[in-house]
């Protein structure tokens, strides 16, 4: 395998020293962990690391253990085709989506369209300034969807940041007609409970659902109450967007108590955070399933009526997961891997000191049949590579890599890179390809890296935080069938049925 000649793919030793240590026991002891960084409407200061650490990063750099500050190192089945810096906006780049030959970027500071009909120069279409974290996209027809999660005077893209104990502060969904690409409209807004930091599409003929995911309520926000145990569910009708309006919220974590049901977190379970929302969902509507990442717990649930989803079963992992942060369905929807965002995106965890089960992919088996379909944990998955102190670096947002009768995933780990990996045995996952920039610094610890990685008609499309717009083509007898399965559209936390 080409990877086992790359003398970079060894385990490399970084992260033993105490001060990596101390940081495992803050992560560990620490309370809820934010999902992702949240700086508002600019970028993230750098953090200021440990002279040990700084100096052992600098050691690693000159030593070959780690690339180089901004060098670009991959296994030999990846290529580097392109790179599309940020231009107007500043902010960080968040999440994406596809239709068509078009790549549609999410940024804390709006979105940007790209032309990807050439994948090794894509042209930028439209920028659309719309500031508001994390300004998490997708689209559907000629609607696109953007999620706000940060407290705002008002519902317009000119808003300026607003406490959210003001009651006249806004936070929620925002939906854009793109029929005309190069020009971008605004048409309805949908105020939610706590925001929308992220959202699913479930598409139902003329109407789009959309499953509003957010949480950290509190007694002091006026339009974020505890118990918030559930998600907003939203029915846009396609030819009147502008009617689009909250139909239900359904409580996923019944319980008794102001802060309702779910994993109650520290200090019942250190380290762990409590339950109060969910971070993201994933639906499969060909087999009428979802799958939800929700802080403390994994769900799983039936969305044959999409606005009345129902939970079939719930998990917890509080050994080694600490943020349930975002799920992925393989084809035949008997497995889901969920990722765990340790340290919330801003952490360096992909060290010796953290090792290879916490900040990581668990893979569960589906078994059963109808509603009483189980969860059963099998193992996790981390990029086998140690990366530096200086490096934010954990499991993120992928998608699958459709090759039938496999199982198989590209994956974001901020600065650890993009990582493809195998899950066909689910007890048994390996990488088999990656790409990754050396750390934005070695004296600072710098936000950046690969918020979103995913597989669309025959290429990978990644948004790095810092960098900018990535693409990369991934050339392997293992992989390469997939570059035959053509979409029309493409919302990763609405998985297609590849293959219908």
């Amino acid at each position: 395998m080409t990877l086992l000649n790359d003398p970079r793919t060894r385990h490399r030793r970084l992260g033993v020293a105490a001060a990596a240590v101390g940081l495992l026991a803050a992560l560990l002891t620490a309370g809820p962990a934010a999902a992702t960084p949240d700086p508002g409407d600019g970028p993230a200061a750098g953090e200021k690391v440990s002279r040990s650490d700084a100096a052992e990063a600098r050691a690693a750099v000159a030593s070959g253990e780690i690339p180089g500050q901004d060098e670009i190192v991959h296994s030999d089945n990846i290529k580097h085709l392109a790179n599309i810096p940020k231009e107007a906006f500043t902010g960080l780049n968040s999440d994406l989506a596809f239709q068509g030959k078009y790549a549609f970027a999410g940024n804390y500071d709006g979105f940007r369209i790209f032309d990807i009909s050439n994948p090794k120069a894509p042209r930028t279409v439209a920028q659309v300034l719309c500031p508001g974290s994390q300004n998490d996209v997708s689209v559907s027809g000629n609607l696109l969807f953007l999620s706000t999660d940060s407290s705002r005077s008002d519902n317009s893209c000119n808003s300026t940041t607003q406490p959210a104990t003001e009651k006249s502060s806004w936070e929620g969904m925002k939906v854009f007609d793109i029929s005309d690409k190069a020009n971008p409209k605004y048409v309805a807004a949908v105020e939610t409970a706590c925001g929308s930091h992220t959202h699913s599409l479930v598409p139902d003929g003329k109407n789009v659902y959309i499953y509003v995911s957010s949480y950290s309520p509190s007694a002091t926000f006026p339009d974020c109450q505890p118990p918030h145990d559930g998600i907003s569910v939203i029915k846009v009708p396609r030819n009147a967007p502008e009617k689009a309006a909250v139909v239900n919220f359904p409580v996923l974590f019944p319980g008794e108590g102001p802060d309702g049901g779910g994993n109650p977190g520290g200090p019942t379970n250190p380290g762990v955070s409590k339950t109060t929302g969910c971070h993201d969902i994933t639906v499969l509507p060909s087999k009428d399933l979802a799958a939800g990442a929700c802080m403390g717990d994994g769900i799983l649930f039936s969305i044959k009526d999409p606005a009345h989803p129902k939970v079939i079963d719930q998990v917890e992992d509080n050994v080694n997961f600490a943020f349930w942060h975002s799920a992925t369905f393989n084809q035949k929807a008997d497995k889901v891997v969920f990722t765990d965002e340790l340290g919330g995106g801003g952490a360096a965890t992909c060290n010796a000191a953290i090792g290879p089960n916490r900040g990581a992919d668990g893979i569960y088996d589906i078994v059963g049949k109808g509603d009483k379909r189980k969860l059963v944990f099998r193992s996790y998955y981390k990029i086998p590579r140690h990366q530096a102190d200086t490096e934010n670096c954990v499991a993120h947002n992928g998608s699958l890599i459709p090759v039938k009768g496999k199982d198989l995933m590209v994956q974001a780990w901020y600065q650890g890179g993009v990582s493809v990996w195998d899950f066909t045995d689910s007890s048994a996952p390996k990488e088999i390809a990656y790409f990754e920039r050396g750390p934005l610094s070695t004296d600072t610890l710098q936000v950046g890296g690969s918020w979103s990685a995913y597989y669309y008609n025959g290429y990978i499309y990644s948004n790095d935080i810092a960098k900018g717009f990535d693409v990369l083509k991934l050339d392997d007898r293992r992989t390469d069938p997939a570059k035959r399965v053509r979409l029309g559209e493409l919302n990763v936390q609405t998985q297609p049925d590849y293959f219908d």
